[in-house]
C-alpha cells in the first residue's frame, strides 16, 4: 500500500512521512475520524513505508523490495494484524491469526474497512466481532521476540473501540511499558469509546471526512462511473467512500423508486384517477419501511428540480437518468408549488410511519399531485 493509493488526506500523510524521516515515530499512534475514509489505509501504508528498505525520495514505500512485497501479501514477520473476531463452537478462544485469510480477502475487497461486511464473514451474522482477551495475551508473546527483518515490530489494530474490557487492560500495559522498537498504530471509528487510559497514551492523528470531489473521483477512477454520476453519488456519502458503495448497491432499489416517482408525476399531469389507485397500491406493496424511504426520496428529487430551474449545474446532484427527466419536469416544479409539494410528500411519510393505511395516504396525495403540479405553472 503506497501513500498514493489512498485518495485526499494530504496533511495527514505528510505529517505520518515526517515522523519516519525525522525518526521521532512514536510508540502508539492513534488514527480516529469517520469511518469509509481510507484511515486503514493510512496506516497499512505508514506501516510499509516505516518498513521499507528503499523509501523513495518522493516519500513512498518503493514497492518492490522484500519487505514492501510481504507487507502487500500480508506477511510480513514484523508486523502482527488485530482485528475484531467472532466466538464459535469449534473455536471459544479466537484470535485475528485464526482468521487471516478471511481478513486479506475483505481487505482486498473493502479497503476503506466496512465493518458490517466484515461481520458478514462469520457464520453468527446475530454476533457482534469483537476483540478478545486472548488476543492481548498473543500480543504480549509476539511483541516479546526480537524483530526478524526490521528495526521495528509493529501492531496494526482494527478498532480498539470493540476491545473487550479485559484485552483492553492487557494491552495497556503493553502500550505502557512497550518493548524496544515496538509501535502499535491503532485505527478507529470511535475514539471517544476507546479506554480512555489507552487513548491517552496514544498520539492522536485525526483524518477527517473525504470531500465529495475525491470520492467522486475515487468511484470513477476504481468503478468507471460517469463522472456526473460519481458526483451526485458523492454528495450523498457525507464524506464516506463505503457509504457511497452503499448507496451502488442500492442502485435497483433507486431505480425502482424513480420509475414510481416519474409514474406518478405523469398520472398527476393526466388526471388519471384510476391509474393513481393502482399506483398508490404499488407503493403500499412495497412494505411501509421501503414506502417512507420511497417519500424521502421524492423530496429530495423534488428539492433537485426546483434548483434545476436556476441552470447552475454545480447545484445539481442528480444521476443521468434523473437529469434527463427533470429536463422536462422541472418547469413543474416552481415557488409557487414547490413547499406545499415537499410538506405533502413529508405528511404522507409521517401517516405511513404511523401505521396508516399506506393504500389510502398514497392515493389522497396522488389525487392532491393534480392540483399541485398545476399551481407550479399557473
Amino acid at each position: 500500500m503506497k501513500f498514493t493509493e489512498i485518495p485526499s488526506h494530504e496533511k495527514e500523510k505528510r505529517l505520518l512521512r515526517q515522523m519516519v524521516s525525522d525518526r521521532r515515530i512514536p510508540h502508539a499512534l492513534l488514527l480516529h475520524g469517520p469511518a469509509g475514509t481510507g484511515k486503514f489505509m493510512l496506516a497499512r501504508a505508514f506501516a510499509q513505508y516505516v518498513h521499507c528498505v528503499s523509501p523513495g525520495v518522493d516519500g513512498e514505500p518503493c514497492g518492490v523490495c522484500a519487505s514492501c512485497r510481504q507487507h502487500n501479501s500480508f506477511n510480513h514477520p514484523d508486523i502482527a494484524y488485530v482485528f475484531p473476531v467472532v466466538k464459535n463452537e469449534g473455536n471459544k478462544r479466537p484470535i485475528s491469526e485464526d482468521f487471516m485469510e478471511d481478513f486479506k480477502d475483505y481487505v482486498g475487497r473493502n479497503p476503506f474497512m466496512d465493518f458490517e461486511k466484515w461481520a458478514g464473514y462469520f457464520d453468527k451474522k446475530t454476533v457482534r466481532p469483537m476483540i478478545y482477551a486472548e488476543e492481548s495475551k498473543r500480543l504480549e508473546e509476539r511483541m516479546s521476540i526480537t524483530a526478524l527483518s526490521s528495526d521495528w515490530k509493529i501492531v496494526l489494530l482494527w478498532l480498539p473501540e470493540l476491545l473487550g474490557e479485559e484485552a483492553a487492560n492487557k494491552l495497556l500495559k503493553l502500550i505502557e511499558e512497550p518493548s524496544d522498537g515496538s509501535l502499535f498504530v491503532l485505527v478507529s471509528n470511535d475514539a471517544a469509546s476507546i479506554l480512555p487510559t489507552i487513548r491517552s497514551r496514544c498520539r492522536p492523528l485525526e483524518v477527517g471526512r473525504l470531500a465529495d470531489a475525491d470520492i467522486a473521483e475515487w468511484l470513477a477512477a476504481h468503478l468507471a462511473m460517469d463522472s456526473a454520476e460519481a458526483m451526485a453519488v458523492a454528495h450523498v456519502a457525507e464524506g464516506s467512500v463505503n457509504a457511497a458503495l452503499k448507496s451502488l448497491d442500492a442502485a435497483s432499489v433507486s431505480r425502482m423508486y424513480f420509475d414510481l416517482f416519474v409514474r406518478l408525476m405523469r398520472l398527476a399531469y393526466m388526471r388519471d384517477v384510476k391509474g393513481m389507485k393502482e399506483w398508490g397500491g404499488a407503493v403500499a406493496e412495497l412494505g411501509r419501511e421501503s414506502a417512507v424511504r420511497f417519500f424521502e426520496y421524492c423530496t429530495r428529487l423534488i428539492r433537485e428540480n426546483f434548483i434545476y430551474n436556476f441552470r447552475i449545474a454545480d447545484l445539481n446532484y442528480l444521476n443521468s437518468e434523473e437529469e434527463k427527466f427533470s429536463r422536462n419536469f422541472a418547469r413543474f416544479v416552481t415557488e409557487k408549488n414547490a413547499e406545499r409539494i415537499i410538506r405533502a410528500m413529508d405528511r404522507a411519510a409521517v401517516d405511513i410511519a404511523g401505521n396508516a393505511s399506506a393504500k389510502i395516504v398514497c392515493f389522497d396525495f396522488a389525487v392532491k399531485m393534480i392540483i399541485l403540479i398545476k399551481e407550479g405553472v399557473e
